[in-house]
This record gives structure tokens, C-alpha cells and sequence, in this order.
């Protein structure tokens, strides 16, 4: 199979989509590997080094789009790279399809095969194309949302350890999923006094187990998270429900519970937000106010650390990756439960449903599409 692998042109997205050690794993197996020059510069990756590894390099994006049968990708296509996708062509990629209409629509029309790491799920329910980034993001809410509490970002002036004589800053997270714990590792290590709000209580009773005695579990709900809002310095956004838009669960009316120069991180952000007043950033401009809360609503946080990130996420793509160019993506889904589960759209049909749900579209089950699991 000829396997692309475009530049990736999202505004401040440094990852990319495969490493020199995939593209050789591929080109021993007999595959062809399309890499666009420059592609993993973000990443501190040369041409050469692809090269060397047994990748074709080549000069445009046009080139790696024309003649790959299956992209892979970090983000999602964006407007210019909408004309190069075409019918049946396979793309593997984050897609987040429910902070998107047009982009769901546009990937309808185009009539190609968009595969979504972000819900590919394991028969034990884990989302392991999801886990490393969400891990990235986690950590990083921490570290922008200390730097964001500072006095010249707009913020409190809070120092997240505080010092002798003078207490921690309060942080609150929403949600105690890969993201909340990773969150709470990174401020319980600092020092800072966690709250960590679920609606699972086992996820609760396992948090209150494995974290220090600066973390404090406590059951979501409205009045517990206004409740939350008037102590947070910094409030973690890190609500997910797979595939679907995440639930609003701060309103702009309870922002003006909120100490003045608190910050909002909103992981929750790429699949819509958990905050009604959050919009997509970028890490060039990652902030805003509103109502004198500072909000940090940057989409693809990992991006930024992409000599992390990077290599994180292609340690667990290139699994499926191999699958679908072995196999064929008919063959492949049959075959995998989980690549199934990431089947969002193809050739003009919708085959996850929160998506045709959220935009009113019909809905066809991915087994009607492939077949059934052999």
C-alpha cells in the first residue's frame, strides 16, 4: 500500500504523523512510505533521516495526497487540504468530528474513509490512540495554566505552591479521566490543594486510593461544581465522552463566581469544551478574558511538545497503522473491534452515531459498511 504522510498544516502544530522507525517497519513489510518534505521538522526529524529509514521523500503536499491510497495524519484536514481528499481514499487521524459541522459535511461530500484515532476503543473500553495525548495534555494544563495565573498574563498573581507562611493555590479539575489524573499528579507534585470533580465513584474511590493527601474527591454535580468555582484559582477543563460533544458544565453566568484573574484551562476544548464561554486558541494566542477570567482554550495542546508528543502517539498508531496497510481498511475493520470502533464516516455515510445525532444525519452501522467481524 502507498502509506502519505503530509506536512502538517494546522496553525502551531509541530507533531507529525510517523517517525523515521515506522516508515522502516513499513518499507521492510513492503509498503510505500510518502513523507513531505519538511514534515517532521517540527519534530526535530530531517528529510534525511526519513530518507534513510526507507521513505520517499517528497516535495509537496499535492504529491503525498495524489498518490497515497492512506493518510495519516495528527489533526485534522483543514480548508486547503480539503480539494486533495478524495473518494475512497483512507485517512487516519484525529478528526473530533463534533466541534466540527463543516468539516464532517465537507469529508461526507469528498466520499473518503475517515478512520478516528480518538475513538478507537479496546474491547475493555480504553481508548488507547487517546491515552498518550491525553496524558500530554494533563500535564501541560498545569503548566500553562501556572503560567497563565501569573500577574503580566492577566492572571491572579498566584504562585501554585505557594510559600512558607503563605497557602497553595486551589485547583480544580472536571473530570477524573486520563486527563484529570495526569492533572493531578503534576499539581499535587507542585504542591497546590486538588479537587478532583467525576459522576463515577469507583473512578472517585480509585483516585481517593492511588493520590496524595492534597487531592480531595468529590462527587459532579451543579451545586458542588459552583460550589468548586468560587475556591478555584485554576479550573481544568477535563470532560470526555467518546466521539460526542463534551457536556457544558460552567456557564458564562458561573464565571462571576470566580475569583477575578482566575484561569480557565479547558482541555475539553477540541471536542467542544466543558465551558460555555470557551472557543479554540492557538498557542501563538492562547488566551482571552472574559467576564475577568482568563481562558486557555488551545486545541492541540501536545503540539507544542511535540519531542514528546510526537513519539508518544506514533508508539501506539503504528499498530493500527500496519493493520489497514496489510489488510486494506475493509479487511482491517472486519477483523478489529477496535479500528471499527474509529470508523466515523465513509464514502458518504455516517457510521458513528453521536455524530448523526449531533448534525441530524442518517446513520449506518460500520458493520453494514465493512461486513461482518471475521
Amino acid at each position: 500500500m502507498i502509506i502519505g504522510v503530509p506536512r502538517e498544516v494546522k496553525t502551531d502544530e509541530y507533531r507529525v504523523s510517523l517517525v523515521p522507525a515506522g516508515a522502516e517497519i513499513l518499507t521492510r513489510a513492503g509498503h510505500t512510505v510518502l513523507v513531505e518534505a519538511g514534515a517532521g521538522l517540527g519534530t526535530s526529524i530531517s528529510d534525511a533521516e526519513y530518507a534513510a529509514h526507507g521513505a520517499e521523500v517528497v516535495p509537496s503536499a499535492a504529491e503525498v495526497w495524489a498518490r497515497a491510497e492512506l493518510i495519516v495524519k495528527v489533526k485534522e484536514p483543514v480548508a486547503e487540504e480539503y480539494p486533495h481528499v478524495r473518494p475512497g481514499q483512507v485517512l487516519f487521524t484525529y478528526f473530533h468530528f463534533a466541534a466540527g459541522e463543516e468539516l464532517t459535511r465537507t469529508m461526507l461530500e469528498r466520499g473518503c474513509v475517515c478512520i478516528a484515532y480518538e475513538t478507537i476503543q479496546e474491547a475493555d473500553g480504553s481508548l488507547p490512540l487517546l491515552t498518550p495525548m491525553s496524558e500530554v495534555a494533563g500535564r501541560m494544563a498545569i503548566q500553562e495554566g501556572a503560567k497563565y495565573l501569573e500577574r503580566p498574563q492577566e492572571g491572579r498573581g498566584i504562585l501554585l505552591s505557594g510559600v512558607p507562611g503563605v497557602p497553595p493555590a486551589n485547583i480544580v479539575i472536571l473530570g477524573g479521566g486520563i486527563v484529570g489524573l495526569n492533572s493531578a499528579k503534576i499539581a499535587a507534585g507542585i504542591g497546590a490543594l486538588v479537587t478532583i470533580l467525576d459522576v463515577n465513584v469507583e473512578r472517585l474511590r480509585y483516585l481517593d486510593d492511588v493520590m496524595p493527601q492534597n487531592v480531595f474527591t468529590l462527587y459532579s454535580n451543579p451545586v458542588n461544581v459552583r460550589r468548586m468555582l468560587r475556591e478555584a484559582d485554576l479550573l481544568i477543563g477535563a470532560v470526555l465522552i467518546r466521539g460526542d460533544r463534551a457536556p457544558v458544565l460552567v456557564t458564562r453566568e458561573m464565571l462571576g463566581l470566580m475569583k477575578p484573574g482566575a484561569v480557565i484551562v479547558d482541555v475539553a476544548v477540541d471536542q467542544g469544551g466543558c465551558v460555555e464561554t470557551i472557543r479554540p486558541t492557538t498557542h501563538s494566542h492562547p488566551t482571552y478574558v472574559v467576564d475577568g477570567i482568563v481562558h486557555y482554550g488551545v486545541a492541540n495542546m501536545p503540539g507544542a511538545v511535540a519531542g514528546t508528543s510526537t513519539y508518544a502517539l506514533t508508539n501506539v498508531t503504528l499498530p493500527y497503522l500496519r493493520l489497514l496497510a496489510e489488510r486494506g481498511w475493509r479487511e482491517a475493520l472486519a477483523g478489529s473491534h477496535a479500528l471499527r470502533m474509529g470508523l466515523n464516516l465513509a464514502e458518504g455515510k455516517v457510521a458513528f452515531a453521536p455524530i448523526a445525532d449531533l448534525f441530524g444525519l442518517p446513520y449506518t452501522p460500520p458493520e453494514q459498511i465493512v461486513g461482518a467481524p471475521s
